[in-house]
């Protein structure tokens, strides 16, 4: 009882010196106390810390440095506006805010539809660029595959087989694809849809049983498979 007697005459002497009053505007400076505890410090009626001439706090007669770092000025212990030197170091730095998680990443939007590829092997005659009735067979059922989709692209790339010389091939599978290419168009496919290349013999399917031993008749037979269009159909259902 003695003790809190003395603790709250020094501090109404403190604040009579001073010639504090409870009504005083607070300043931006001031260190108002808002923890609860015994407080090292005088205090006005305010709870803002009274100060000397020189800006000094006005210590109690029971401040200890625990006691200025376990009562609360706002954010930080009292001390640390009044002793910041005598405070722990970490004890008046503002924690760094833990990072948020960073929010996941938006999922990438999914296509409105699965690609969809389709293959078929239009057939020609040896030396042509004509279609077979097979091959034409195969194109019309590929033409309406297409018009169930939203259509993006058609690749169309010609073959031939190994007879005959390199350059004389590439020219022949040019056509062949560019004989495919017009098939298409006359079913309603756009032609800027349509992108063809020729490979000439440099992509055979045919195996090591077509030789050259054979007979050219039973080779021509033999590379059939070589004479071709691959086709892709790239679009969405």
């Amino acid at each position: 009882m003695i003790k809190q007697m003395k603790k709250q005459l020094t501090m109404a002497a403190a604040a009579a010196a001073l010639g504090i009053t409870a009504t005083a505007a607070i300043a931006a400076d001031d260190i108002v106390v808002t923890g609860k505890g015994e407080i090292p410090y005088v205090i006005d009626g305010r709870n803002v810390v009274a100060r000397s001439g020189y800006d000094l706090c006005w210590r109690t007669g029971y401040w200890t440095p625990a006691a200025a770092a376990n009562v609360a000025a706002g954010e930080f212990p009292v001390g640390c506006g009044c002793d910041g030197d005598l405070m722990p170091k970490d004890a008046c730095v503002a924690p760094m805010a833990a990072a948020e998680p960073a929010a996941p990443a938006a999922p990438a939007p999914k296509p409105s539809a699965d690609k969809v590829k389709l293959a078929a092997d239009a057939l020609f005659d040896f030396d042509k660029a004509v279609l077979k009735p097979e091959g034409k067979s195969k194109l019309d059922r590929l033409a309406s595959q297409a018009e169930a989709l939203k259509l993006e692209v058609i690749l169309a790339v010609g073959h031939t087989d190994r007879l005959g010389s390199a350059s004389y091939n590439q020219k022949l599978s040019e056509k062949r694809a560019a004989a495919v290419k017009d098939y298409l168009v006359g079913k309603g496919i756009e032609a800027n849809r349509i992108y063809t290349e020729g490979k000439g013999e440099t992509q055979p399917v045919t195996t090591d049983n077509c030789k050259n031993n054979l007979g050219r008749k039973k080779l021509i037979e033999c590379l059939q498979p070589d004479r071709r269009v691959e086709i892709e159909v790239i679009g969405s259902k």
